[in-house]
């Protein structure tokens, strides 16, 4: 209690989170009031993707404007100091090597879906782009930093922990519109990974909320990288002691496209149908070998 390093470390916790939770609600005030072109278009975007205004409230869910100084100016009429900004990741170093330069915002033009942890609270961002032609990252996530480390994080785990906890089971999607779309349409026991390796952490805390005869539906693409990404978490989750099956999506097909075409009752028969992934393994290898 006394340690002046601890205290300044709990300090400096305490200013992320603040940080964090008044960006995300700028963020979403932008995006649902803001009357710049941008903020249109991703309203337009939105509606476009089946999410409406009382979507994007119920998950927080912002835009970063494209031009990075309307949110810099955010943060010095807040007071955030460019250490503090630095350190939460919303905010980089122009030259890593040379501060003098300035800070420039790390999300642009973007998409803001606000990262909790366990207890809601929002320790990141992950920003998607509104071109789907465009040719930088669909994704950008914030860096590592005090508060976030994107291997033990799941998107939407704060709002799906009790369906998971009280069916034992949990669907794992690759996009947050996926576990958005699922949810919203009543299948509620499902997360999304942050476009990283499933890791053996991520394993651990499904098993921590799923219990001991937890079983997780791994709903991946059917594409090739799809299929490895799924290989690869089904070694952790099943060496954590979780059954896995998967779910075969149709070629092309997401769980978001798959329910906003065909409704949510087709992607539930998919789920019921998941085979053990051995089988889907089989399967998969059957499609490609000879």
């Amino acid at each position: 209690e006394d340690d002046p390093l601890a205290r300044a470390a709990a300090k400096q916790r305490a200013q992320l989170l603040e940080l964090h939770s008044k960006a995300a609600d700028w963020f979403h005030d932008y995006l649902m009031k803001g009357k710049e072109p941008d903020a249109q278009n991703a309203r337009n975007y939105l509606k476009g993707r089946g999410l409406n205004g009382d979507v994007a409230n119920r998950w927080n869910i912002g835009f970063a404007p494209a031009n990075g100084d309307v949110f810099a100016r955010w943060a010095r009429e807040n007071n955030y100091r460019g250490k503090l900004m630095a350190a939460s990741g919303l905010m980089s170093l122009r030259e890593e090597t040379n501060p003098s330069r300035g800070l420039y915002s790390r999300f642009r033009d973007r998409v803001m879906f606000p990262l909790n942890n366990d207890f809601g609270e929002t320790v990141a961002f992950s920003g998607r782009i509104l071109d789907p032609n465009a040719k930088t990252a669909k994704y950008v996530n914030s860096p590592e930093t005090e508060l976030f480390s994107k291997s033990k994080i799941f998107f939407g785990l704060d709002k799906s922990k009790r369906a998971i906890s009280k069916s034992q089971s949990v669907i794992i999607c690759e996009g947050q519109l996926d576990m958005i779309s699922c949810f919203e349409s009543g299948i509620e026991n499902v997360v999304a990974p942050l476009g990283t390796a499933f890791t053996d952490h991520h394993s651990r805390t499904l098993r921590r909320f799923a219990g001991e005869r937890a079983e997780a539906l791994l709903c991946f693409d059917s594409d090739n990288a799809g299929y490895k990404a799924s290989v690869r978490a089904y070694k952790s989750l099943s060496a954590s002691g979780i059954f896995v099956r998967a779910v075969k999506l149709p070629a092309g097909e997401d769980p978001d496209s798959l329910i906003t075409s065909k409704g949510a009752s087709a992607f539930q028969l998919l789920i019921d149908n998941a085979r053990p992934f051995y089988h889907f393994q089989i399967d998969q290898l059957n499609d490609s070998l000879d």
